[in-house]
């Protein structure tokens, strides 16, 4: 293959139909041709996950296949990921910020929350990663631990978007509403849905995502300042 494109759908099929070995062989080969990590991680990695999930919520995939699948992603993750991050590092120090991650209670799927975190690492986050599954609780009481500046929310299903809405609110409605910057995420979120359920920010890109996180927050971080400044 000589073609970009081909190359990233062959890895999108390649995550769906579960061959982690072949997946190996075809990233290596991507980048001996220059074409660019990043690209291959979100247009083919992760394309292919997000197809698998679809199918999983159609029925058509189960737990055994969705593993499965994800076992291919991440083969192909270990090769591209390096290249990412070192090409990340070298743009980026470290910000000072913290953010807590994590999918929504009822979900287990954190292919696109384990792509977060990894970039929002490379561009100077410090990360608090809760895993899957997590109610809204969880989410609030780890921001009061740790002080964090950032609230990213994931989700790959439908039937748990209720449980991000009610994540946002809560957050929204505590005393941590101008503390913490709430971004929400995943195959089935859109711009409509942030705005509708009041998140502070989304991006459908995580590379895009990741500054958009860093801009927030550093909004919010001149906003205090500004008030601090009038108070005293």
């Amino acid at each position: 293959m000589s073609d970009k494109d081909d190359f990233l759908k062959k890895m999108s099929d390649y995550v769906l139909e579960m061959e982690d070995e072949e997946i190996v062989e075809l990233c290596k080969e991507f980048l001996e041709q220059g074409y660019n990590a990043f690209e291959g991680i979100q247009l083919g990695l992760a394309d292919g996950m997000n197809r698998a999930g679809r199918l999983f919520e159609e029925q058509e995939y189960y737990i055994p296949e969705l593993l499965l699948c994800s076992d291919a992603m991440y083969a192909g993750l270990e090769i591209l990921k390096p290249v990412v991050i070192e090409e990340l590092k070298a743009k980026n120090k470290d910000l000072g910020y913290k953010a807590v991650i994590g999918v929504v209670q009822g979900d287990t799927h954190d292919i696109g929350k384990n792509l977060f975190k990894i970039m929002l690492e490379t561009v100077g986050f410090e990360v608090y990663d809760l895993g899957s599954n997590i109610p809204p609780q969880e989410f609030i009481d780890k921001i009061r631990e740790v002080d964090a500046d950032l609230l990213g929310l994931s989700t790959l299903m439908t039937t748990t978007m209720i449980n991000m809405e009610k994540t946002v609110k809560m957050v929204k409605s505590s005393d941590l509403k101008d503390k913490v910057i709430v971004m929400v995420g995943g195959g089935p979120i859109s711009e409509e849905y942030s705005n509708k359920v009041g998140a502070d920010g989304f991006e459908p890109d995580v590379y895009k995502a990741v500054y958009t996180a860093k801009k927030l927050v550093s909004e919010m971080k001149e906003r205090e300042k500004t008030q601090n400044k009038q108070s005293s």
